[in-house]
């Protein structure tokens, strides 16, 4: 068995995702809807609604997101897709200042989320996760992907604030940074998949 391994997500690994999400940080509670919803639905959720939304996105026709595993446990986990879906983004400054891309286009996808347990961070699981992501939207006809990382060599950040993904593991993977951040530290990169 391959010690990293990544699977995208299905009811069939619900608790596995629900194990990764559990393993410190904010993710089992914000149970990765956040970037689905405005400021509004969020307030207006409480955890039982925030499990049973996901858990719906999750038996839905096209999977919100990967699970990676070490020796087969499950370890961590990234929100990845179209970015339209994902309500939060076309309300949030930065992202709107910044973005070259429509906002309104299914072909640009977004990474929004990694959340990887406490005994398992520092072994390059975002960066797996987001491999994989990668070609998960490629072959469902992405044509761009975003993501909104934290620049960790000017931030100081607290470890819950790193779920947007650090800068390094995105430039690792070949995306580009876009020139023009409206907000130090947080810069808009992106990756083309096609013209």
């Amino acid at each position: 068995m391959s010690k990293i391994t990544t699977t995208l997500a299905s009811p069939d690994v619900w608790d596995d995702i629900q194990h990764a999400l559990s393993g410190g940080g904010d993710g089992r509670s914000c149970q990765c809807v956040w970037p689905m919803l405005t400021n509004k639905e969020w307030e207006a959720t409480d955890l039982d609604e925030r499990t049973a939304l996901f858990q719906s996105e999750v038996a839905s026709k096209r999977p919100p997101g990967l699970v990676v595993y070490i020796y087969g446990e499950a370890a961590g986990w990234m929100r990845i897709g179209p970015r339209p879906a994902q309500h939060r983004l076309a309300r949030t400054r930065n992202i709107i200042t910044t973005t070259r891309e429509p906002l309104d286009d299914d072909t640009v996808w977004a990474v929004t989320c990694f959340v990887v347990r406490k005994e398992h961070r520092g072994q390059g699981l975002n960066a797996a996760l987001l491999e994989a992501g990668i070609e998960f939207a490629r072959a469902s006809g992405a044509r761009v992907i975003e993501g909104y990382p934290i620049d960790t060599s000017v931030t100081k950040t607290r470890v819950n604030d790193l779920f947007h993904g650090a800068l390094s593991t995105f430039l690792n993977a070949g995306f580009t940074e876009e020139v023009a951040s409206a907000k130090p530290g947080r810069p808009l990169v992106s990756l083309q998949l096609a013209a």
